[in-house]
């Protein structure tokens, strides 16, 4: 047999050391039989416990299972019977407790479906039209909202001639409304402060103040302007009514409601209320839920019962914005002047109807409500309101002049006809008894009015100031209107127990009365073309009325839009849209912020391959505008010795990713260089740039910052009205086939020289004009596309050949190529570390930190802080564009976008007098430039 030397014994037990002494030649049985048996134990305690998630009778071989163990455990071995036992048990217990109401026709009960609306509409909130949109439309979630964003049928063309030729409707309900009470001195006072004469209208304008026009303007921090731009508004004071207090109506896009209401309440030095109001559709919402929790586990489908038994109040629809905190206060004193701010936001809905057309629909929707003397039912408080109105021979006169009015609008062929904001108040009855059998179109009658000198005074005058008033002020009359709202099951009843099936149903004096206020909408008020395109009619309506008004316009033939077409209808316009073209407020970098998350999401999601190189495209910024940087690097350009009046020439500032010189498309390549000739150039080039940029502080951009932080922008977008038409005049050429030679002398405007153009200069050294490009020829501009001031030779060779379509952009060197490839071999490499690692010594993970800088490199993407931007490329930028398209209206490419003062004056002071206003555009993923032209509408 197998014999042990001493000296192989004790290597044994002093663990391989032959040399060292042998304390011990024995070993204590009981000690070696406690370790083993613990190892014993453990190891059946592994074999025992199942390594996966298979029941008993599936750990069975194939041949010995039976279809009938799954459900019956005498089938199983008697060994494993015992297991499938303790298997059941278990899973009995963990079986979640099922709904007895799951069905779809339980679910689609008129209880549990209100029920399951209120719980939905806890974090989003609901307009009163959702389920009519979430049906027909793309639905969604922006700024605490659900909105319908676009059509689900294809109707692109057909929502644009709804806005031209007939009428488009939208629900603006989702536009928050702060109301301001006080003495006028005291509002006006401080409202002066937050907005300046020098953009338009003010709070003080006259026609606005008197309760007749709606007006529009942009609001600022208090005396902060022209910088920490708020955003734009619309505001409607209420009419004189003999009171000391005017009421005042703030309307806002809801990612600027925030900033706007702390400046409100900062500048009337506003306080928290005592007493806090409690609204009514959160008490609902808590009450079906506490029913939903007791009342269906019970299984009752029918009826509710609680521990009050047959006291229990069913669930109610929520009504308005079902998110409020109860806890939390919507109306804002001030202890001082005794101003009140009230937010209204949900409590007044608003639809918007545009086209030539929507006077016809609303006339024939809407008809003025019969005057009543005497109550309905004494028992209820319906129209208790109206009846006592009626009994004022001056209300009622006022009522009648209203209605002959409203009734007037049929015969106007345009909204624009009329004056711009005209304000009508007015009472009205249930639209819902005048619904058409089937959908028809609304069509005016203008041989009703054809020879109507009321008609032509109306067009002159407009509305008269007493018309403008309206109910819809009074918050107790709103609220008894909601609450009193017939209901469509008894109104549908009612209409089973005519004698003549579709016959008109007449309610009589159990009417509903509702106000509303009706708004003109201008339309395209700025240029030349178009004039009054767009134009339409804003309904103000009191809550709970939505569906009642929404239906019956459904019904005349209107086509509703959503987001989408409301940004094409502000495009066709050439208007700024809230937010997306508001870079300098914290709600237009916002939105910058997000958009360039989705879009470099959307181009992660890409193959390398299957994307766009933008560094070889020469695009440094293909997702974000750095308005701050390109402001920046014009007043450097500006700032330098002679470089403003030195013709525009960029080749002494090369591209530092450039690898050819430029040269014309068609013309022959003039300079070459060996290769390795120009790749020294190169790179002395780019540690030219590097260094100049470590130097040079480069945090031009918007400054969006972490959370908590507020987002802050260096420089400011020019809204001074006299200075913009100044500019407008300036970019029309005044030699040549397209001159305006006439224009600058009928506008009142100086001669574009330095004397004039270099104090504006000086004034806004960083500031962005809004401006508007049409293309010469073909092309489709995109987002962020850029605008750049074209060379003498572009301009050359386009008034020598009409069908010169544009120079082309010199391929740019990837000059972060190889850095994304050892990246990508770091990954590589530090994979393969890692599975070695976990394999063998856990303490040869490697370090983190050395490819922490380099993960944000993107194949395609520049990675470094941003160059000058202005000489990036072989033609000088001038600014982004913010929208573009193919323009329907005008049957070319359209874009809308922002370009540098000092970048446009430079350009315009440079370019020959037949070439004014003519620019290059190149889209991100482009080499191709695309000639258009520049105008500024003011």
């Amino acid at each position: 047999g197998l014999t042990w030397s001493q000296g192989s014994f004790r290597k044994l037990l002093t663990g391989g050391h032959c040399c060292s002494p042998l304390p011990f030649l024995f070993i204590l049985v009981s000690t070696f039989a406690q370790a083993r048996a613990a190892e014993i134990n453990a190891m059946l305690k592994a074999v025992a416990q199942k390594s996966s998630n298979s029941l008993v009778f599936q750990t069975l071989p194939r041949h010995m299972r039976r279809r009938a163990m799954s459900h019956n455990i005498k089938r199983l071995p008697r060994r494993l019977q015992e297991i499938a036992r303790k298997e059941a048990e278990k899973a009995v217990h963990q079986k979640k407790e099922q709904s007895k109401a799951k069905c779809r026709k339980a679910r689609r009960r008129h209880i549990n479906l209100v029920a399951e609306f209120n719980r939905r509409q806890r974090k989003n909130i609901w307009l009163e039209t959702h389920i009519w949109h979430a049906k027909r439309f793309h639905m969604v979630k922006k700024w605490g909202y659900c909105l319908g964003n676009s059509p689900t049928e294809k109707s692109y063309r057909a929502c644009y001639r709804a806005m031209t030729r007939h009428c488009l409707l939208q629900d603006l309900s989702y536009y928050c409304c702060l109301e301001l009470t006080g003495k006028e001195n005291e509002l006006l006072k401080q409202l002066a402060r937050i907005c300046s004469i020098d953009t338009g209208l003010t709070f003080e304008e006259a026609c606005c103040l008197s309760g007749r026009f709606e007006g529009s303007l942009n609001l600022y921090r208090a005396d902060r302007y022209p910088e920490d731009m708020l955003g734009p508004v619309t505001f409607i004071w209420k009419p004189r009514d003999g009171s000391e207090n005017r009421h005042l109506w703030i309307w806002m896009h809801p990612a600027l409601k925030q900033d706007i209401l702390r400046e409100l309440k900062a500048i009337f030095q506003c306080s928290e209320p005592e007493e806090i109001y409690i609204p009514e559709p959160v008490t609902a919402s808590i009450q079906e839920e506490k029913q939903m929790d007791g009342v269906l586990s019970l299984g009752k489908k029918r009826k509710k019962e609680d521990k009050e038994g047959e006291k229990a109040v069913p669930v109610k629809k929520i009504i308005g914005d079902g998110t409020r905190d109860p806890f939390q206060s919507y109306c804002w004193i001030s202890q001082t002047t005794s101003i009140v701010i009230s937010d209204r936001t949900m409590e007044i809905l608003r639809y918007r109807l545009i086209g030539p057309l929507s006077h016809s629909v609303l006339t024939e929707t809407l008809k003025a409500a019969s005057l009543q003397t005497e109550m309905a039912d004494s028992e209820t408080e319906l129209n208790n309101w109206w009846v006592e109105n009626c009994k004022d021979s001056e209300k009622v006169s006022l009522h009648q002049h209203q209605s002959a009015i409203f009734e007037l609008l049929e015969g106007i062929s345009s909204p624009s006809e009329m004056p711009p904001g005209t304000i009508l108040g007015l009472t009205v009855g249930d639209p819902r008894v005048n619904l058409p059998k089937k959908k028809t179109k609304a069509m005016p009658d203008f041989e009703k009015y054809q020879d109507n000198d009321k008609v032509r005074q109306l067009y002159l005058e407009g509305v008269p100031v007493d018309c403008a008033h309206s109910f819809i002020w009074d918050q107790d009359i709103c609220k008894n209107v909601t609450e009193n709202k017939i209901s469509e099951q008894d109104l549908n009843h009612m209409r089973a127990q005519l004698l003549v099936p579709g016959s008109h149903l007449d309610l009589g004096p159990c009417e509903s009365k509702i106000p509303i206020l009706l708004v003109q909408q201008p339309g395209k008020m700025a240029g030349e073309d178009r004039p009054g395109w767009g134009s339409g009619w804003d309904i103000y309506l009191p809550k709970g009325w939505g569906m009642a008004f929404w239906i019956p316009f459904i019904y005349r033939g209107v086509r509703v839009g959503g987001l989408q077409e409301a940004l094409k209808h502000s495009e066709y316009q050439r208007t700024p849209h809230t937010p997306n073209d508001f870079p300098d407020c914290q709600a237009g970098m916002q939105f910058a912020k997000e958009l360039e998350a989705s879009l470099l999401e959307k181009f992660k999601r890409r193959p390398p391959a299957k994307r766009a190189n933008y560094v070889k495209m020469g695009t440094l910024s293909p997702f974000v505008c750095p308005w701050g940087q390109l402001t920046k690097n014009w007043e450097g350009r500006m700032k330098a010795s002679g470089e403003f009046v030195r013709q525009s020439s960029p080749h002494p500032e090369r591209c530092v990713t450039e690898g050819h010189s430029f040269c014309d498309p068609k013309a022959e390549v003039v300079e070459e260089a060996s290769p390795e000739t120009c790749e020294v150039e190169e790179t002395m080039e780019v540690t030219r740039s590097e260094g100049a940029l470590k130097t040079e502080d480069v945090t031009g951009t918007q400054d969006f910052g972490e959370k908590g932080e507020t987002m802050t922008s260096d420089f400011i977008v020019l809204r001074n009205e006299k200075l913009l038409m100044q500019l407008s005049a300036w970019c029309y050429p005044t030699a040549g086939k397209d001159r305006r030679i006439r224009l600058i002398s009928r506008l009142g405007q100086k001669e574009m020289t330095e004397d004039v153009f270099l104090p504006i200069l000086m004034s806004y050294p960083r500031a962005l004009v809004w401006v508007n490009l049409s293309l010469l020829r073909k092309g489709n501009p995109e987002l962020h596309a850029m605008i750049c001031i074209p060379t003498e030779d572009d301009l050359l060779h386009l008034s020598k050949n009409k069908l010169f379509c544009g120079p082309q952009e010199p391929k740019h060197r990837d000059i972060f190529k190889y850095k994304v490839q050892k990246l990508k071999e770091e990954k590589k490499k530090k994979k393969k570390d890692n599975m070695k690692a976990l394999e063998g010594d856990p303490l040869g993970i490697p370090d983190k930190e050395a490819t922490e800088e380099h993960e944000d490199l993107i194949l395609g993407l520049w990675a470094d802080a941003l160059p000058d931007v202005t000489s990036h490329c072989s033609r000088t930028l001038l600014g982004y564009v913010t929208r573009g398209d193919f323009s329907l209206a005008v049957g070319c490419g359209e874009a809308l976008g922002f370009v540098s003062l000092t970048g446009l004056l430079y350009m315009l002071h440079n370019q020959p007098a037949d070439k004014k206003g003519i620019v290059l555009l190149r889209t991100p993923a482009s080499l191709q430039y695309r000639f258009a032209r520049l105008n500024i509408e003011v």
